[in-house]
């Protein structure tokens, strides 16, 4: 009895290892390693919060959020364009009331060309009708379809559009330069002007009515050949239309005065 003790006292640390790497063995393989997998990560989830952040489920909700609140801002900017386009329609002539609408197409190789509004011969709109924003004229029906329309905009380099200087009523052909300026060759060598003057249509266009606002002078060239030129900043935002107003083509008096004085 006393030889057994002695033994136990020597070897019960060896027999106590032995046994728990054969309990955990067993344990182990008669759960596939489930067990020890719930431990490993019942010790690192705390590490895990604290080193990787948010959780899979809370970086869910917060996409979901913040997807949210786009389209609430969207939402709002689309509201307040749409705002200020009405409020810009109400102030036009009873006669000449507006169809609103939207650009819904426009293609990054063709941006500066033209864009494609949502409104077609079913809203009334036709070949030739003029399309403005706020800020003045951004140009042309050119082809339309029963649900959409599709604008020659000023900014086109193929755009030509007649206009006069307000200040001194010079006058010249705006060309557009696939940017939001555009080119003014003027038809007199030395013309009346000067950087900052207003530029609008001309009493002498055949596309456009008179009157309707462009741009401004924002730098001269009077010494080119063969004529003298101009930068023109242009007013309407060309370079970022949402919403339109689109009229029908109304003539000018003074251009069908001339025209019936001629036919006489």
């Amino acid at each position: 009895m006393v030889v057994l003790r002695r033994w136990w006292d020597r070897k019960a640390l060896q027999v106590g290892l032995l046994t728990l790497i054969v309990g955990s063995a067993w344990i182990l393989r008669q759960t596939q390693g489930a067990l020890l997998l719930e431990v490993y990560q019942g010790i690192t989830r705390p590490l895990q919060m604290l080193q990787t952040g948010p959780t899979p489920e809370e970086q869910l909700r917060d996409a979901r959020s913040l997807e949210l609140q786009t389209r609430i801002v969207d939402l709002e900017t689309q509201n307040k364009k749409l705002k200020d386009l009405l409020s810009y329609v109400e102030k036009e002539p009873v006669s000449s009331k507006p169809i609103p609408a939207r650009v819904v197409g426009r293609s990054a190789d063709h941006w500066w060309q033209q864009v494609t509004l949502n409104r077609g011969t079913n809203s009334g709109i036709q070949e030739g009708f003029i399309v403005k924003a706020e800020g003045g004229l951004v140009g042309l029906v050119e082809s339309v379809t029963p649900n959409t329309s599709r604008v020659l905009l000023i900014s086109d380099l193929k755009s030509q559009v007649g206009v006069t200087i307000s200040r001194t009523a010079a006058k010249g052909v705006l060309r557009g330069d696939s940017s939001a300026e555009a080119v003014l060759e003027f038809l007199e060598k030395v013309p009346n002007v000067k950087v900052g003057d207003f530029v609008s249509t001309s009493t002498y266009s055949q596309k456009f009515p008179s009157g309707l606002a462009i741009g401004r002078i924002k730098s001269l060239d009077l010494a080119k050949l063969p004529t003298s030129v101009a930068k023109v900043e242009l007013f309407p935002p060309i370079r970022s239309l949402d919403w339109v107003a689109v009229y029908p083509k109304l003539e000018n008096p003074e251009l069908a005065n001339q025209q019936s004085q001629k036919s006489n």
